[in-house]
């Protein structure tokens, strides 16, 4: 199934030169009515998704952020897609470091910065620790942001409760 990016966006992918590491998806309202924040989305890793066709994942976020009328999502205007890998790969992902991509910290941490809204999007289950915790340590650098998580992966969500506040895990003792 072909999955388009909603209506009135325009969008813009950076991807490495061979185009096997896509480090960001970004989608701007072509209309914003006022809208001026941008929300950053960080998930596992890429599918085929770029400036002309969306992936399941990334067409229901653009649903949650844009179309859905929620309270925190209702000044966005410009939504980011980060990915803890950058490596572009649909089927048997493994999570191996070479997959992580020689820009993508880079490209995570620049993506944070720029959001005032910021969801993690791999849902309640992430069994790649390393990534996660170097997302969670980003966003406990960051002050004054609005964080928020999903309850499952976004290519498996539903509407009802799927985005919820963030909670940081607790630190590690002796951390």
């Amino acid at each position: 199934m072909a999955y388009l990016h909603i209506p009135g966006v325009k969008v813009a992918a950076k991807f490495s030169a061979d185009r096997q590491f896509r480090y960001r998806l970004e989608m701007v309202l072509e209309n914003p009515a006022g809208r001026t924040l941008t929300a950053c989305v960080v998930m596992q890793n890429p599918s085929y998704a770029g400036e002309a066709i969306a992936d399941k994942s990334v067409q229901f976020m653009e649903k949650n952020v844009f179309l859905r009328n929620l309270p925190m999502f209702a000044q966005v205007r410009r939504l980011i897609v980060v990915n803890q890998f950058a490596r572009i790969q649909t089927n048997q992902f493994q999570g191996l470091p070479h997959e992580v991509g020689p820009r993508n910290d880079a490209a995570i941490r620049a993506a944070l910065a720029e959001s005032a809204v910021i969801i993690i999007g791999w849902g309640s289950s992430n069994r790649f620790e390393a990534r996660k915790m170097f997302v969670i340590e980003e966003l406990r650098k960051l002050k004054g942001k609005q964080i928020f998580q999903t309850r499952m992966h976004p290519s498996r969500g539903r509407y009802d409760g799927f985005i919820q506040p963030f909670q940081f895990p607790e630190a590690a003792v002796g951390a």
